[in-house]
Order: structure tokens, then C-alpha cells, then sequence
């Protein structure tokens, strides 16, 4: 499971986005639930599930979420079936969510999770960004420059942190840290120590 976090705004879904159109990453994307509204360039099932809140409550309260958390007044999770399902065929799984969420997934699986934080350059360019996006109300988009500074303290709770001050140069350091994640001899092992008895057992 490969998480990435960071402020609205940061780059996350960007990053999210590129990823999945790269042919030889081979990942799958963890769609969450989420009660806010959706935006006009977004489609349902596809960027998220939009639920009413009790349907989120009959999930989160029925055990069906594998993270969940609510940020600014509305509520996201992780439905835990889809998941489940594609760790089970050996699919890696990308997540797009906030620290809160990450905390709660290395919480019940440490070993099987890599996370990145994406900080932005400045608050300057976070605001220049949420501006451009154009698609949050003045008031809303205040409260993300809110959250953001609160979200930005948590970087220390990740695996690996970066500066999203070039977008290329990001995507290629997040290609290089999955690479490197998927070489990694927990992850590696059951297959190696059947090479390894094999080499060993040459004459």
C-alpha cells in the first residue's frame, strides 16, 4: 500500500493522476467515500463515492472501513472490501489521503504500507494553486490554508517527505521511492529464499 498525503492544494491528486496513466507502474487506486459535495470536474466512482452521512455512519459504524477521518466538516474513508480484495491478487494500492487516515492504516498493517508527505513550496504557491483551481469558495479555501498549516507539522509521522516545488522532478522521486519499497527484502523475501536454497544447493 502506497499512501500520499499532503495539504490541498500540494499536489497529491496530481501526482495521484500521473501515476495511474503511467503504463508500467502497475497500480491500483483505493477510491474513497467521502459525505462533502461533489466539485463539477469530478465524477462519482471515479475521483470518489459520494455518500449521504448516514450512509458513511452504516459503514464506518458496521466495521466496513479500513480508515476513516473528517476534515473540514465532512467525512472520508477507505472502504475496506476493494482493498482486501486487491492485496489478496498481489495488486499494489495507491491511496490519496490526509494523515489522519495514514495513521490509522500503518496502525493495522505497518509492514505492508510506504507513505509519502508532499509539502508545497511555500504558502504563497498553496494559496496561488487553490486560487487557480477555482473551484472552492473564498471562506473554504481559507480554511484550507488553515488545515494546511496544521497538516504541514505532520510530515515526521511519514516514511519520506518532498518538496513538490517541480512537478516532474516529484513524480520521479515517488516513482523511484515505490521502486525502491517493492525491492525491499520483507517484500521480497519468500521469493528470494527460494532462489537463495537454490543457489546454495548447486553443486
Amino acid at each position: 500500500m502506497l499512501i500520499l498525503s499532503s495539504p490541498s492544494g500540494a499536489g497529491k491528486t496530481t501526482l495521484t493522476r500521473m501515476l495511474l496513466q503511467m503504463a508500467d507502474i502497475d497500480l491500483t487506486l483505493s477510491v474513497s467515500v467521502t459525505t462533502r459535495p461533489r466539485r463539477q470536474s469530478e465524477v462519482d466512482g471515479v475521483h470518489y463515492h459520494f455518500l449521504t452521512q448516514d450512509r458513511f455512519r452504516e459503514l464506518r459504524d458496521a466495521g466496513e472501513l479500513l480508515e476513516w477521518a473528517e476534515v473540514h466538516g465532512n467525512f472520508y474513508g477507505t472502504p475496506k472490501g476493494p482493498v482486501d480484495a486487491l492485496l489478496r491478487d498481489g495488486r499494489d494500492v495507491l491511496f490519496d489521503i490526509d494523515y489522519q487516515g495514514t495513521q490509522q492504516i500503518r496502525g493495522r498493517a505497518r509492514d505492508d504500507v510506504a507513505t509519502i508527505f508532499i509539502l508545497p513550496p511555500s504558502m504563497r504557491e498553496l494559496r496561488a494553486r487553490l486560487e487557480r483551481r477555482a473551484e472552492d469558495k473564498p471562506d473554504v479555501i481559507a480554511r484550507r490554508l488553515e488545515a494546511a498549516r496544521n497538516e504541514i507539522t505532520r510530515w515526521t509521522l511519514y516514511d519520506y517527505v518532498l518538496v513538490n516545488d517541480d512537478l516532474q522532478r516529484t513524480l520521479r522521486d515517488v516513482v523511484a521511492i515505490l521502486s525502491a519499497e517493492r525491492l525491499r527484502r520483507l517484500r521480497t523475501e519468500p521469493a528470494v529464499a527460494g532462489f537463495v536454497a537454490a543457489l546454495a544447493a548447486e553443486g
